[in-house]
């Protein structure tokens, strides 16, 4: 008797009921126009992967201050909340539930599209070593960031909250706050780049603080059950470093608890940004920090449908995102349902450009298969 899928088991998240446990992931795929603002082709796209039971967007900044790369969109502005509407209905057209994911990069952004023509700020002055900058021209250095205020810091704390509001406005379920791979809430959770000495600095409650300021912020504007939180535990991914990740993250997610959430989002320890690498030496096994949460667990990183299923089955997982996957195969659900071929990912038109790479992959509808 063949297996019953897990994956198309209904869950609830967020008083929400889903009609499956697939999970299409935030992916940046800069399609926005040049002021952030959502376009026609986005809205396709996520039409045509309307099939998995949450979908989260690509990563979408708080302010112009927020983002490193050209085309990405925002919800900061009153142009941009319009434009994401027709996103958002297409996304939930076929039932699905959308949530947006609000993004601030910090440190890892650069002069050249900062508004005042300044490097950007980070939680202290500390620079990313290990990696460079992914300019127009090329590959160029990060430069030493300056050290956020007091007052900074409670602006971008308002700023995250009136995004969260703009979300709301859009037509969107909820929001994933984006915590992970070496953005700004991660550069205040992990001592490597988080040298403050004032409340925001030293323990563990002092460098979690920003975090915990930012959920309740957005708070404000929509229910706890409908904010989810994604970390990377593992990654050292743009300097990530922690002289105890263990500790870090173990704490973190027990903070977590309690507080309601709608879900927790876990990148997978081969996963560092959009690429799959080693396991780091002091990696978290994504299914220990899974077992501390006390709500919905999402996994992401590197997944086909047989091991999501054996994340589900063990219960490390309630939801398994799929982001390559779903990049290549817009129906995925549909082929994961009925045992169908998947189509290989074009490395072309990952990042920037139009249609190609973007919204050309067929679906099995209309390959006529």
């Amino acid at each position: 008797m063949e297996q019953r899928s897990r994956l198309f088991d209904s869950v609830v998240v967020g008083g929400q009921l889903l009609r499956n446990r697939i999970v299409l992931p935030p992916l940046t795929r800069s399609r926005a126009t040049d002021d952030g603002v959502p376009t026609r082709l986005m809205e396709e796209y996520y039409r045509q992967r309307a099939g998995a039971g949450l979908v989260i967007s690509e990563g979408t900044v708080i302010a112009p201050q927020a983002t490193a790369y050209a085309r990405v969109p925002g919800l900061y502005s009153a142009e941009q909340v319009a434009a994401w509407r027709p996103v958002v209905e297409a996304a939930k057209r076929d039932g699905a539930v959308v949530y947006a994911q609000l993004w601030h990069v910090g440190r890892q952004s650069h002069s050249s599209v900062q508004p005042d023509g300044l490097p950007p700020k980070g939680p202290s002055a500390v620079p990313i070593t290990g990696y460079q900058y992914r300019s127009p021209i090329g590959r160029i250095p990060y430069e030493v960031p300056r050290e956020l205020t007091t007052a900074d810091i409670a602006e971008i704390v308002e700023a995250y909250g009136t995004a969260a509001r703009n979300a709301v406005r859009a037509g969107f379920d909820g929001v994933e706050l984006h915590a992970a791979n070496g953005y700004l809430i991660d550069q205040f959770l992990n001592d490597g780049s988080n040298r403050r000495t004032d409340r925001y600095g030293g323990s563990l409650e002092n460098r979690t603080r920003f975090l915990h300021d930012v959920i309740a912020e957005m708070a404000h504007y929509l229910p706890a059950e409908r904010i989810g939180v994604r970390l990377s535990p593992s990654s050292d991914w743009m300097d990530a470093h922690d002289s105890d990740k263990r500790l870090l993250y173990s704490t973190v997610v027990r903070q977590l608890n309690g507080l309601g959430l709608a879900y927790l989002h876990l990148v997978e320890p081969e996963i560092a940004g959009s690429t799959t690498v080693d396991r780091p030496a002091d990696s978290i096994p994504t299914a220990e920090l899974a077992g501390i949460f006390d709500g919905v667990v999402i996994v992401t990183g590197g997944h086909d449908q047989a091991s999501g299923e054996r994340l589900l089955a063990d219960g490390t997982a309630d939801l398994v995102g799929f982001g390559r996957l779903f990049i290549a195969n817009p129906d995925l659900p549909h082929r994961f349902l009925i045992q169908a071929p998947l189509e290989p990912l074009r490395h072309a038109g990952i990042y920037g450009g139009g249609p190609e790479g973007y919204i050309d992959y067929p679906s099995l509808a209309t390959s006529g298969s």
